[in-house]
């Protein structure tokens, strides 16, 4: 899942745009982005967030540099525990042309210091919009692991599997009821990348437009 390698693989699935949300970083975000303007694809900036009680929570940005701005803050926020590469793999940093320039040396799958209350808050600050990921999950979500989503959490949208039944979990959640529901492939091997089928109807193919429509959609339901 090289920046070049995954890019190039969301152009030939036919896609429009996608969004490259690492763990806990978004040091990558930069070399996607460049190569996706050569090929004409757009790349979202963002980030799988690890929160402090270990829930996943998808944060998408407008801009790169905000991006990066909140990447330097989560990393701030990491445990001093160094990365071993011979057990969890290698945490690299690649150029447009897959080329390594540097390695992340704290390891990216501990939680942040980023509390769930606090994240669409946080994340907000840095200009961009996040909800909490793949809720039907019996592992890092919101509901495996708190067990429920509330008011305080401030989300107004949330993220399930294709496998999901949406109506079962909104009968048993009422709070998300009116919540727009993103379905999104959660790929970590080219081979679970899907083929282009959703759409989101925009003024442009933009990383802002994107981003922008997503926060007035959500905004709508509350």
């Amino acid at each position: 899942m090289t920046p070049y390698n995954l890019v190039n693989m969301a152009k030939i699935l036919g896609m429009d745009v996608i969004a490259l949300t690492d763990h806990n970083t978004a040091q990558n975000c930069r070399a996607a982005i460049n190569i996706g303007e050569k090929i004409g694809l757009t790349v979202i900036p963002g980030m799988e967030l690890c929160t402090s009680e270990e829930v996943h929570v998808v944060c998408l940005f407008d801009d790169v540099k905000n991006a990066e701005d909140f990447s330097k803050y989560v990393l701030s926020t990491v445990p001093p525990v160094k990365n071993r590469p011979e057990i969890f793999g290698d945490q690299l940093i690649m150029d447009e042309g897959d080329g390594i320039i540097g390695t992340q040396e704290l390891l990216l799958t501990t939680a942040s210091g980023i509390s769930i209350e606090n994240a669409v808050k946080i994340v907000g600050e840095y200009g961009g919009i996040c909800y909490p990921a793949h809720i039907d999950r019996n592992s890092y979500s919101v509901i495996s692991n708190l067990g429920m989503i509330t008011p305080e959490m401030d989300f107004n949208a949330i993220e399930m599997t294709e496998q999901a039944d949406q109506n079962e979990y909104k009968e048993k959640y009422p709070i998300i009821k009116n919540m727009p529901v993103f379905v999104s492939s959660d790929a970590h091997y080219l081979e679970n990348m899907k083929e282009a089928k959703h759409t989101i109807h925009v003024p442009e193919n933009s990383a802002k437009a994107i981003v922008d429509c997503i926060k007035k959609r959500s905004h709508d339901y509350r």
